[in-house]
């Protein structure tokens, strides 16, 4: 690692793919730094299970891939975002194997299978269920061998730095509390998403809504964060992770089972076990519900599958759940929906701008409005590619002038000593009342005990009270933006409003400095 400059012509906080396929592009115009809060390889990214989707078998279009992404949104997709993604999707995937990205073939072929809401197979994967860590593995060595790319790891960014309403930096803060303030012409937040928020999700530990909540503090537009997307299918024993069993599993005819081992998902969608995640979520959330067998949990069935072909196809999952004591191959496997993916983010336009100058934002930190209210299935890598290399093209063109003159809100008290009760605390408070089913009580509730903790939380001088801060204000923005929408929609399901408003509410949701609208 190279020692930390105090100024680069680029800043990218976040080293998943988003952030990888940017500074590639960037580098072409000037000085590159990566920063990221653990090793480079420790994103969503890595955890990436399913695939990636593109239109590039003989038997599909990108029109096709087009009217799945908006049918899955559940009328919010953003089509002109849509429609540059299906379309420069081929594009980036062909640059990723001229880049040396191992996908998965038949003899000289590439492969492809089927998810859910898909019309046609158009998923490809990498060694099985590892297609996040080989795009990830690709980039980063890709990035490597370009000499304008610097990447510094374990430095936490802290804020962001600002002249007047122009964003002019980082405030980076290293493991041993020093502080250092880099400023450039351009930062682009591709921090990922914002799991840790929840008790039960599929994301690694450094999701903790960072990027979010620093552009929201610095007054940029968020948008859409009422549509955080619940994988129906984690692994639920105790002592084990939330660990993603993919899509790809039902893909290749895995079958959802109640707690009572009667097959159900017929009842609640014509495609059964391969309805939108949404459909699938909340139909296992009410058969746990309903049921009075223990444990409380479903059970994926792949018992009647070829055993070969599944250890071939999921070497990961296998090996996992075998750790955990569970063969997929002969037992049943208990799940329960976890958080997964956030729809919304740091509003931008196509080319990654958001609202403030010098400010821009990519992959799942951000929101274009393709998603719309529900992602449609590995459609998040394709984001991260497509999106990466187009805000690289707009930052490229950034005019902004360095300056060392710089303002942070960084705090200086010390840390509170019951940061991580607090932490779990809310994370329990967010899955009751923000979870896959909610209702104005427990969001109204929500907002209480999330203005408590706030006030109890004036200390911000170390990464554990602001990465605390973060959570608690990315859960604020949620529970605001999910008690406005009265309606429900996509991943975004009320009780008390249980059907769409589309006169009222077929918008995104806006918030800037506390204000919800909806355009």
């Amino acid at each position: 690692m190279s020692p930390i400059p105090s100024e680069t012509d680029f800043i990218v906080v976040g080293g998943g793919i988003a952030g990888l396929r940017a500074a590639i592009g960037l580098a072409e115009a000037g000085r590159v730094l990566v920063v990221s809060k653990q090793e480079v390889t420790e994103s969503n990214t890595q955890y990436a299970q399913g695939g990636i989707a593109v239109a590039l078998s003989d038997d599909d279009e990108v029109g096709l891939h087009l009217q799945d992404t908006i049918d899955a949104g559940d009328g919010l997709v953003d089509v002109d975002a849509a429609r540059v993604l299906v379309e420069e999707g081929p594009q980036r995937i062909q640059e990723l194997i001229e880049w040396g990205t191992e996908f998965d073939r038949s003899g000289s072929r590439l492969t492809f299978t089927r998810e859910g809401a898909h019309s046609r197979s158009r998923i490809l994967h990498a060694h099985g269920d590892s297609t996040g860590r080989e795009i990830g593995r690709a980039l980063v060595a890709r990035a490597r061998t370009i000499s304008n790319i610097a990447f510094t790891e374990f430095e936490f960014t802290a804020d962001l730095c600002l002249e007047g309403a122009r964003v002019t930096g980082v405030s980076l803060l290293a493991p041993d509390g020093t502080h250092t303030t880099v400023v450039a012409k351009a930062v682009l937040l591709a921090t990922g998403g914002a799991g840790q928020v929840y008790s039960d999700t599929t994301n690694p530990s450094v999701a903790t809504g960072d990027g979010i909540a620093m552009a929201y503090r610095a007054g940029a537009a968020i948008s859409d964060m009422e549509f955080f997307q619940f994988h129906p299918t984690a692994l639920s024993l105790a002592g084990a992770p939330r660990f993603l069993l993919s899509e790809a599993l039902r893909g290749e005819g895995a079958l959802l089972l109640n707690p009572a081992g009667e097959r159900f998902m017929l009842r609640y969608h014509p495609l059964a076990e391969l309805a939108p995640r949404d459909v699938v979520a909340r139909a296992i959330v009410r058969e746990i519900a309903l049921s009075k067998v223990e444990p409380a949990v479903a059970y994926l069935d792949l018992r009647h599958l070829d055993a070969a072909r599944l250890r071939e196809r999921f070497p990961r999952i296998y090996a996992t759940c075998k750790q955990y004591g569970v063969d997929i191959t002969s037992q049943l496997v208990p799940v329960r929906p976890a958080a997964h993916y956030l729809m919304g983010g740091i509003k931008t336009d196509l080319d990654g701008r958001s609202t403030l100058a010098g400010l821009y934002s990519a992959g799942e930190a951000a929101c274009t409005g393709v998603h719309g209210a529900n992602r449609l299935a590995s459609n998040s890598l394709l984001e991260g590619l497509v999106f990466g290399a187009r805000v690289a093209d707009a930052m490229r063109n950034e005019k902004g002038l360095l300056s060392h003159h710089v303002e942070t809100e960084l705090g200086t008290k010390p840390s509170v000593s019951d940061a991580p009760q607090i932490a779990y605390e809310l994370r329990k408070a967010m899955w009751t009342h923000a979870g896959v089913i909610r209702n104005r009580e427990g969001l109204q509730e929500l907002q209480q005990q999330i203005a408590h903790w706030k006030r109890s939380l004036d200390a911000v001088s170390i990464r554990q009270t602001i990465e605390l801060r973060n959570l608690l204000t990315v859960a604020g923005l949620i529970a605001d933006s999910a008690l406005a929408r009265e309606e429900s929609r996509g991943a975004h399901f009320r009780s008390d409003f249980p059907n769409h408003d589309d006169g009222r509410f077929r918008k995104h949701s806006v918030v800037v400095r506390d204000r919800i609208s909806f355009a």
